[in-house]
């Protein structure tokens, strides 16, 4: 065990947040952390757009499932998966490269590219004792949260992170059973078991943590999530940017 992994361990989402702002050296400070992460082939194929308009912010948290708090914490991050550079530079060089960045493998390269930065940047905030919450429901805005950012075609954000000084802070959630998550040389399809044992666990966590009080447990709430957010306007969205045509 060391401080690292203690961060790691101890993140919990964060919904109620100070009015004290992120200073410019704490916002370069995060996105340089964010920078630092891995990076496919090293195209960076992402972009961090900060949101510090308080108008705009409430707008974004209209779109985004009315979650009010987006505007209220000190900093609000949207991440994009982007490609629009390499195309830009490509036709600097006068390379076709439509028929990769239009594939499925395009947006999966950006998606994933802008999630190990997104990472990097909240383990950064939470060793500097700020709280973060990550925002998926930018993807059920996404048509409108674009347009108010001038996002142009290749770029799509993915969510977005609240960053901010904690008002408060929830328990720590429990997480799925170890057996569960790591199967070892090949894939293990009967985890039932553990799975009902977890929803126990997070029965009792949801009954008796230190915030609101809920009755429900895991399985539910998952699977619950893909029926509340369908979001079956997404390949349409993307493929109106240009991505996803093959």
């Amino acid at each position: 065990m060391n401080s690292t992994i203690e961060t790691i361990l101890n993140h919990v989402s964060v919904r109620s947040f100070t009015d004290q702002p992120l200073t410019q050296e704490q916002i370069k400070q995060l996105v340089t952390a964010g920078q630092a992460a891995s990076s496919a082939s090293f195209q960076q194929a992402y972009t961090i757009i900060g949101v510090s308009d308080q108008e705009l912010k409430m707008k974004i948290a209209d779109l985004a499932g009315g979650q009010k708090f987006i505007a209220e914490g000190g900093h609000f991050f949207v991440f994009c998966a982007d490609v629009n550079r390499h195309k830009q530079i490509a036709e600097d060089m006068n390379i076709d490269i439509s028929g990769t960045i239009e594939g499925m493998d395009a947006i999966l390269v950006g998606a994933i590219d802008a999630s190990l930065a997104a990472q990097n940047l909240v383990l950064a905030a939470e060793s500097m004792g700020l709280g973060v919450c990550y925002i998926g429901g930018v993807r059920d805005g996404i048509i409108g949260i674009s347009d108010l950012l001038n996002i142009p075609e290749y770029v799509a954000p993915v969510f977005g992170i609240v960053v901010g000084y904690p008002n408060e802070r929830n328990d720590t959630k429990p997480r799925l059973p170890f057996e569960a998550v790591y199967h070892e040389n090949n894939y293990n399809n009967d985890t039932k078991g553990l799975i009902n044992q977890y929803d126990e666990l997070t029965k009792l966590y949801y009954s008796t943590r230190s915030g609101i009080k809920q009755n429900k447990i895991w399985s539910e709430s998952a699977v619950g999530s893909f029926v509340r957010h369908p979001r079956t306007f997404m390949k349409k969205f993307l493929t109106d940017k240009g991505w996803a045509k093959h």
